[in-house]
């Protein structure tokens, strides 16, 4: 009997040679946080070896292209700006979005590259940002949390929270209709990122790669594993061990130096420029504390990781109408002491990792226009996290800019 993934997926439909299967087993044993409470097996597993049998979304060549742009950011050539919609979904996934979007990113690196003299490194939020992880199993109403459209729907009724299969199949095929626009309208303008979060979703996508041997997962160039799933002995930092792609590692205020340097080690044994970002998201009362003791220590590994800043997710609260929000000041104060952090040590500020979209949302507070707390229910949309619409994202590049600029004065 083959051996199975938890227990969804045979290993011998991901084709890898021996020793790298026998690493995935190995990986997919541990404990995996935020994974669905799947109630059909037998579709789990239909969907997950139909996924396997697909085309990859994108191939090692271009994995391997992100990779050495990615080197260029971690010695200081480079700036890495990547974002767009916290959760992507189905039916958001239209032409005007999808190019409002890209737009609006290709804009921001445009003014970060004129404004910082340095060549741009563009990651997108697109074409697989589907999947969530939730604080906790229920919502207020007291039914299972909404895991993003890859998993259940929005929709608050019994029936549609239901995790349902399919919808990784529904994934696959919005990403690659995301990707085709994409290329077709901005071809080798972007890489694509997610969070690789849903491991029935991953793991079909492995692919082993004769030209030098190594293991790629084929939804994306970047992945990264979030804060909430990135216990050192579980399943999500094995799975990415096994990677060749480039990833990246959200670390929040409660992360040690020992525990940064610890995964600096198990993620990028070979100390390979542009194998590893650290994405902090520390908040912005945090930063100034917490950020110094962690670059110290993991510059004195010797690996040359990136850094890079996440604003967004530690300075998220309720508004007094209850929304979820953030405020554009906080967003600022954070990036300013993550800038301050790297002057003082003389390492560089990588770039920055930003929730936003093209569309005219209210969703974010301050900015352009000074949005006050009854302005967020004219066009709060998001599923999930505030984003930054478009002049509060290029606003904030304008900012970001500057502050490289101050850095290289």
């Amino acid at each position: 009997m083959q051996p199975t993934i938890s227990p969804h997926f045979t290993i011998d439909r991901t084709g890898l040679p021996p020793a790298h299967a026998d690493a995935l087993v190995e990986a997919l044993r541990r404990p995996a946080a935020q994974q669905p409470a799947w109630p059909d097996r037998e579709h789990v597993a239909s969907a997950t070896a139909f996924l396997a049998t697909l085309p990859a979304l994108v191939e090692p060549a271009e994995i391997r292209a992100a990779t050495g742009e990615l080197a260029r950011v971690a010695r200081g050539e480079a700036v890495l700006l990547q974002g767009g919609d916290c959760a992507e979904t189905f039916a958001g996934a239209t032409e005007a979005h999808i190019r409002g979007n890209v737009t609006t990113l290709l804009r921001m690196a445009t003014v970060l590259a004129e404004g910082t003299g340095l060549p741009v490194v563009s990651a997108g939020r697109l074409a697989g940002q589907y999947a969530k992880p939730r604080s906790g199993i229920t919502d207020g109403l007291g039914l299972p949390v909404y895991r993003g459209d890859i998993v259940n729907s929005a929709e608050p009724a019994p029936a549609t929270r239901a995790p349902d299969p399919g919808r990784l199949l529904e994934a696959y095929r919005v990403s690659r209709a995301t990707l085709d626009l994409v290329r077709g309208r901005y071809p080798g303008a972007l890489f694509t990122s997610h969070e690789a979060l849903l491991l029935d979703y991953e793991v079909p996508q492995l692919r082993h790669d004769d030209t030098d041997g190594r293991v790629y997962c084929g939804s994306a160039h970047l992945l990264w594993i979030g804060e909430r799933t990135r216990q050192p002995d579980g399943a999500h930092v094995a799975f990415a061990r096994l990677l060749a792609n480039p990833i990246g590692l959200k670390i929040g205020p409660g992360t040690t130096p020992a525990q940064a340097a610890t995964y600096v080690e198990q993620l990028d044994p070979g100390g390979e420029p542009g194998r590893l970002t650290l994405i902090s998201r520390m908040g912005h009362r945090r930063v100034r504390d917490v950020l110094g003791p962690i670059v110290e220590r993991v510059t004195a590994t010797g690996h040359p990781v990136i850094w890079q800043c996440d604003p967004m997710h530690g300075n998220t609260h309720e508004s007094p109408d209850g929304y979820k929000t953030r405020h554009f000041d906080d967003v600022a104060d954070e990036l300013a002491g993550f800038f301050e952090v790297h002057r003082q040590l003389g390492t560089h500020p990588g770039g920055v990792h930003l929730e936003f979209t093209g569309d005219a949302v209210t969703e974010c507070l301050g900015g352009p226009g000074d949005l006050g707390d009854h302005g967020l229910a004219g066009r709060y949309e998001s599923t999930c996290d505030p984003r930054l619409n478009a002049a509060q994202a290029v606003e904030l590049t304008h900012w970001i800019a500057a502050e490289y600029r101050s850095g290289s004065a």
